[in-house]
């Protein structure tokens, strides 16, 4: 039986997820520049709602590349 994970955002009492944060949003993109699942990472349903609307923010103001080869 596997035990689940722990919330990364919810162990570092973070309030919110800053877009600027470049380096902590890459953990959760993949190669291919797309968001990685939850069940893979252990974020939580209220923070992973929060970290979608990030990367997406990070990718219009082109801090994060939509694409990459």
């Amino acid at each position: 039986m596997k035990t689940k994970k722990q919330c990364f955002f919810c162990s570092q009492n973070a309030k919110e997820i800053d877009f600027h944060d470049v380096e902590m949003l890459s953990r959760f993109i993949s190669s291919q520049g797309k968001i990685i699942d939850p069940r893979h990472t252990g974020v939580c349903a209220t923070h992973q709602r929060n970290l979608a609307r990030a990367i997406k923010q990070a990718r219009v103001m082109g801090l994060v590349p939509f694409v990459t080869r």
